[in-house]
């Protein structure tokens, strides 16, 4: 009778729960454990404080989730949620105009969190190989520098593994576990954006718009504009409308200074929705102090038997939307690696974190690009930021006028096409040509 393989997952979050779908595949038990005590519905959690903000899966998200979990999206949008092209039903605002109004093909699926996860961990369950031990926290790595071979919990259960995926978010928890077996630590990125975000749920009436749309995002506009904010249809017949900035110090926390809040963004469009709704929740806080990047693919030896994916890998600035899509396809990439090398091969992980890298390369450009446009960010500034920024700003200057430049923007920002796009010599042309036709 052959061995059985089994892989241990920490943390049930969307990362973990992509990463568990991918496992199932490959191995004969997959066990998650989590710290929390999971709802039994679509309820926030107190271990995912960014849960009641606003959260958009971009183009490229939705078709890896639909890779992993076929029918989900249509499942959510029964269930209350909205997939809205990024042009054609949005008002999308930044430098002082909308961008043209038009098709993008590029769509957000808008839900709440809670609903998100609680679909996705309803289809992990159902598997017949995957068990979600709750309640129960990762403590440390068994094994040692060069091979980890399992988990402890903090109460004292032994988990062997033939392989460990770390989807403990951002606080990077098996940084320090590899450091007390010995193995090397790998070198991090950061950017200090001192970001705040404030969100608050809002009665959503029938054939309900905000600014002639069907969602609003009132993008900051950079170096001197470092507010924004989001309204969002979500399940429930609710807005989520979600306000923040950049390097911000105190945040609107009351119905007064939250309506004076959106009242300063240089669109109406949100502070007319917020003056005119009734709120359904309380004012929902905060803070994500800086983006990092864990530089896995940098080690010159990399444990064999340990992965990790998500917000432990890479977190980035929550106003662009890339976290789960992002943790989505890193999943995609680990089965890769997996198939062609095994759990236990020794280049199994480097494969994967090689490949990982290459789907954090680009969001990572874009979001610390953009962060960095604010001359009060900090820390590792990718090479020819300034250049690029430059021209990204003649590029939304172009896309209120211009269709195919809108559209191809908008084709980038949600991951679909890469950044090159934008700088093809025939692009480059028309964005000169619309950016003076702007009317900023």
């Amino acid at each position: 009778m052959s061995e059985q393989r089994r892989a241990v997952v920490m943390g049930a979050s969307i990362a973990g729960l992509c990463t568990a779908r991918v496992l199932a595949d490959r191995f004969d038990q997959v066990v998650v454990v989590d710290r929390d005590n999971l709802p039994a519905g679509p309820e926030f959690r107190s271990a995912v404080p960014q849960g009641r903000h606003a959260h958009g899966l971009l183009e490229a998200g939705q078709q890896a989730l639909e890779q992993l979990f076929p029918g989900v999206t249509a499942e959510l949008v029964a269930a209350g949620g909205a997939r809205l092209d990024h042009l054609a039903d949005s008002r999308v605002f930044q430098y002082g105009h909308p961008f043209h109004h038009t098709i993008s093909e590029c769509h957000f699926l808008s839900v709440t969190r809670p609903l998100l996860e609680w679909s996705l961990r309803q289809r992990v369950l159902g598997l017949p190989n995957v068990t979600i031990h709750q309640g129960r926290a990762a403590s440390g790595l068994l094994g040692d520098a060069r091979q980890v071979t399992g988990v402890t919990t903090a109460d004292g259960e032994v988990l062997t593994a033939d392989l460990v995926a770390d989807c403990t978010g951002p606080s990077g928890r098996s940084e320090r576990w590899l450091a007390s077996l010995g193995a090397s630590w790998p070198d991090v990125s950061q950017v200090k954006i001192g970001a705040g975000y404030s969100s608050r749920m809002f009665r959503r009436l029938p054939g309900d718009r905000v600014g002639g749309a069907a969602a609003a995002y009132i993008l900051a506009s950079p170096p001197k504009s470092p507010q924004g904010g989001n309204a969002v249809p979500v399940e429930g017949d609710r807005w989520l409308i979600s306000l923040h900035a950049l390097h911000v110090g105190g945040l609107p926390d009351d119905e007064a200074s939250f309506l004076d809040f959106a009242k300063r963004l240089p669109d109406p469009s949100i502070a007319e929705l917020v003056a005119r709704a009734e709120p359904m929740s309380d004012i929902a806080l905060h803070r994500f102090p800086a983006s990092r990047r864990r530089h896995f693919e940098r080690l010159a030896e990399i444990p064999v038997g340990l992965v990790t994916v998500g917000d432990a890998l890479c977190t980035f600035n929550p106003v662009y939307g890339q976290g789960m899509t992002s943790a989505a396809l890193q999943a995609l990439a680990l089965g890769r690696a997996l198939d062609r090398f095994g759990p236990r091969g020794p280049l199994t992980a480097a494969v994967y974190y090689a490949a990982a890298a290459k789907v954090v390369e680009v969001p990572w450009a874009l979001a610390a690009g953009g962060d960095f446009a604010f001359p009060q960010t900090r820390g590792s500034k990718p090479r020819g930021t300034d250049l690029v920024n430059r021209y990204v700003r003649r590029v939304s200057l172009a896309a209120q006028v211009s269709p195919p430049v809108a559209k191809a923007f908008a084709s980038v920002a949600h991951l679909a096409k890469p950044p090159a796009l934008l700088f093809r010599p025939s692009m480059v042309a028309r964005v000169a040509a619309a950016a003076l036709r702007s009317r900023t």
